[in-house]
């Protein structure tokens, strides 16, 4: 029996690729995002009996559901890197022709981390705009059901006592959470209280954050129990299609899908060629694939799955929640290069970096020595900054680093010049302390970081040194790193000379021990070449610059959320 099944699936794919009037096969592998995926095979097993080829080659089109996690984890395998609090995927997980994850969010983290990720062709198919997801009974008490919800109000009930519990996905391996993030930080705007309000709200979501999505839509009310509903999870951010798709299975306690005004980056499904496509023949398939995941009808078919179209509407079968816009901002293209077509407006790598960053700071467990560039040049003013120094702006960015980092975090710090300890360039302020204990006697270090008269630039000797140190404090199941700031070049004829750092830190390092080295510059006398060589004698590390010191803190923020930097 089975035997004539495959005898008769056999003649009937070739009868529909005789009828077609092609011959051979274009081989095609797609991974698509496990909500769209079933819409995108469908339209290209339809494309694909109506005759899809080119140049009279037949296409063949093969489509995976993937999570976009897993799919960005095994680019990162391919290119060598790592994307922070990601990991690499198992072997078992291949990288496609195609890619279709849910946000261009994966794509901006992974050409920040590998130099040869560059898609050939970019392209939005949907979209699901950015909701909190709320239980009914919650939505109605609170009022807010059916209605926009300010991003100003959300903030405010991190702090407040009558919120609900909120909860997120992990940022670092979710967009809808990293894209949530991304709103509340603007929402937050800049200054000393709204670096309270974003360290609150990480505080507040952290506490109940779950890995997958799977796991957090498990941790909504399962009754219409009260005293169910008072301890379950109240609030989340999450997609449009996510609300949809919990409410099709009729659960005891649906969900409320608020919208948010002003509408944060949605999830734009970006359709990437992928760069190890370079057969002409496989473009020409990928890009005829493309055409048919832009048709009218494809509109209807992702409407089906809880999605709209690029430009915010969406077709018949659409389950529009409660207060639903009858049509959502459109996708509408940045000016950042993305190597295709640009990403969504609103998203860089570099601001997705420093979202991360602001997440892993709040959340990961880490041991961090901060050393810090006092010499003379330190005094020079800042013209972006009110012409405050660059040191005080250091010691602004700093301060407000300190802030972000949770008690799981020991931290110590140096400053460095020349002769800070009879011939040492460097001095230690305070030694790597958990922050649980220590945070008040941590933060009242930074009010040393004063420059020093005539004091030149021990560099290569502190390097060294801090790296030596960081090491011999190493722990276990913590996020082990240096991150100097430094606003010049080494200049110390008594001390160590360029090569002879780079071959004692390459001996220092031990894959049992490893220790992360983070190099900021500060400002536009730094010798980005002298970083990139100090960063390239170490595995990990990266070089980062604040040619703008006022902007020195969005830089750590970078840092913290990258790995490989610029050099």
């Amino acid at each position: 029996m089975a035997i004539v099944v495959v005898i008769a699936g056999t003649w009937l794919g070739y009868q529909q690729l005789a009828d077609s009037g092609c011959t051979g096969s274009i081989k095609l592998s797609v991974a698509a995002a496990p909500e769209i995926a079933p819409a995108v095979s469908e339209t290209a097993e339809a494309w694909s009996k109506s005759g899809a080829n080119v140049n009279g080659t037949c296409v063949t089109v093969a489509v995976s559901e993937q999570n976009p996690a897993d799919v960005a984890g095994a680019i990162s395998r391919e290119h060598g890197v790592s994307l922070s609090g990601l990991g690499t995927a198992p072997e078992t997980v291949q990288v496609p022709d195609v890619w279709l994850p849910d946000s261009s969010t994966w794509l901006l983290r992974l050409q920040n981390e590998a130099s040869g990720f560059t898609p050939s062709k970019i392209t939005s198919v949907a979209q699901s705009p950015l909701v909190i997801a709320m239980p009914e009974p919650v939505a109605k008490q609170a009022g807010w059901e059916g209605k926009a919800l300010a991003l100003t109000t959300l903030l405010k009930q991190f702090g407040s006592a009558d919120a609900p519990n909120f909860g997120i996905v992990n940022p670092a391996r979710d967009a809808s959470g990293l894209t949530a993030l991304m709103a509340i930080a603007s929402a937050a705007g800049e200054g000393e209280e709204a670096l309270k309000s974003r360290v609150q709200a990480l505080t507040v979501l952290a506490e109940n954050s779950s890995a997958l999505r799977e796991e957090l839509l498990q941790k909504f009310p399962r009754s219409t129990d009260e005293g169910d509903i008072a301890e379950a999870l109240g609030a989340a951010p999450l997609s449009e299609e996510d609300v949809i798709e919990y409410n099709a299975q009729r659960p005891q306690v649906q969900l409320s899908a608020l919208y948010l005004d002003p509408s944060p980056v949605p999830l734009d499904y970006p359709y990437s060629v992928l760069p190890q496509v370079v057969d002409g023949e496989k473009l020409s398939a990928a890009q005829g694939l493309l055409a048919q995941l832009t048709s009218a009808s494809f509109k209807n078919e992702i409407a089906n799955a809880g999605l709209r179209s690029p430009d915010g509407t969406y077709g018949s079968g659409f389950s529009a929640p409660l207060g639903a816009p009858k049509a959502s901002p459109a996708i509408s293209e940045s000016t950042e290069n993305t190597g295709g077509t640009a990403a969504a407006a609103g998203l860089t790598a570099d601001s997705v970096s420093q979202v991360v960053g602001s997440w892993n700071a709040a959340t990961q467990p880490g041991r961090v020595l901060a050393v810090f560039d006092v010499s003379g040049s330190m005094k020079t003013k800042v013209p972006t900054a009110g012409n405050l120094t660059r040191a005080v702006v250091t010691q602004r960015a700093a301060a407000a680093g300190l802030a972000m980092f949770s008690n799981q975090w020991a931290v110590g710090v140096w400053k460095f010049s020349t002769d800070m300890d009879g011939s040492k360039p460097y001095v230690e302020l305070r030694k790597i302390t958990p922050l649980s204990t220590g945070r008040d006697y941590v933060s009242s270090s930074i009010a040393e970081l004063t420059p020093k008269d005539e004091g030149n630039t021990g560099l290569y000797d502190t390097v060294l040194a801090a790296y030596r140190s960081a090491k011999a404090n190493w722990k276990a199941g913590k996020v082990n790193s240096v991150i100097l700031f430094t606003d010049g070049q080494n200049d110390n004829p008594d001390g160590l000379k360029q090569d002879e750092l780079l071959a004692a830190l390459k001996k220092e390092q031990d894959p049992k021990k490893f220790v992360r080295l983070v190099l900021i510059g500060i400002g536009d006398d730094v010798d980005k070449n002298e970083l990139g060589a100090i960063s390239k004698a170490v595995t990990g590390s990266g070089v980062f610059i604040a040619e703008d010191p006022a902007k020195m803190g969005d830089i750590f923020l970078q840092a913290i959320g990258s790995r490989t930097g610029v050099s």
